[in-house]
């Protein structure tokens, strides 16, 4: 499963990240995932999956779409 430019930004805000800390988390720069959660450019395959593993790295995991479409939450840290 890919990641959507709303599930980055929900899950940014699950984590209370600013665009800078995901950049530095996977390795990418802050104007890939500015652009990205604004939808101007769809990144590469390979960075995708490094916001999503640096996203999951965190805590977050990835809903799969089920008639409300695909979302996140955080995994139950108990």
């Amino acid at each position: 499963m890919s990641i959507t430019p709303e599930q980055s930004r929900a899950a940014r805000g699950l984590l209370d990240w600013p665009q800078v800390r995901l950049a530095s988390r996977s390795h990418l720069s802050e104007s890939t995932i500015r652009d990205f959660e604004k939808g101007r450019r769809l990144p590469s395959i390979n960075n995708l999956a490094a916001i999503r593993a640096a996203l999951e790295a965190a805590g977050v995991l990835f809903i799969e779409p089920n008639g409300n479409g695909p979302g996140v939450r955080l995994k139950d840290r108990s």
